[in-house]
């Protein structure tokens, strides 16, 4: 019975990607980060436009926005360079939402979240960290993480990355 469960796991997911492929489907936030870390990449170098991450100067109306479609989870590239290894991104989690991310993604990164409003929960593994307004995390080794908003209202924190390539 477990190798019909496999096969039919297997099933779901290649008939997931086919839609992706066929633009049918949008990837969720924990499939792109699945596929950026396949390729030695961050989530931001995936979605943003080479030719973004040279600019200067990026007006607020320019800076590249991106929704999971599943979650709701929104975030805005606010800053990515090709020449500095530090990313800045601004996240809005809604009420009661949770974004999953492999700890694939985290073997080439350092990572600050800083919570500008409202409540979100961040599990790194089996470590749990409640953070409200104005609190800040830096993450651990690589480890499998949740980003949970458990609150009736939305949140938005901003992550400071930092590429660490050999």
């Amino acid at each position: 019975m477990d190798s019909e469960a496999a096969l039919a796991g297997r099933i779901a997911q290649e008939r997931a990607q086919s839609k992706i492929e066929r633009q049918e489907a949008s990837p969720t936030a924990t499939v792109l980060l699945r596929i950026a870390s396949a390729f030695g990449v961050t989530l931001a170098e995936l979605l943003t436009e080479p030719a973004a991450a040279s600019l200067r100067l990026a007006r607020a109306a320019d800076q590249p926005i991106w929704t999971d479609p599943s979650s709701g989870y929104q975030r805005r590239q606010v800053f990515l360079s090709s020449t500095l290894p530090l990313e800045l991104v601004e996240v809005d989690l809604p009420a009661g939402a949770f974004v999953a991310a492999p700890a694939s993604a985290y073997a080439l990164i350092r990572q600050v979240l800083w919570v500008l409003e409202g409540a979100v929960t961040i599990i790194e593994g089996d470590q749990r960290t409640a953070l409200q307004s104005g609190d800040r995390l830096e993450f651990g080794p690589p480890a499998d993480v949740v980003f949970q908003n458990e609150t009736d209202a939305p949140c938005r924190y901003l992550v400071a990355v930092v590429r660490q390539r050999s």
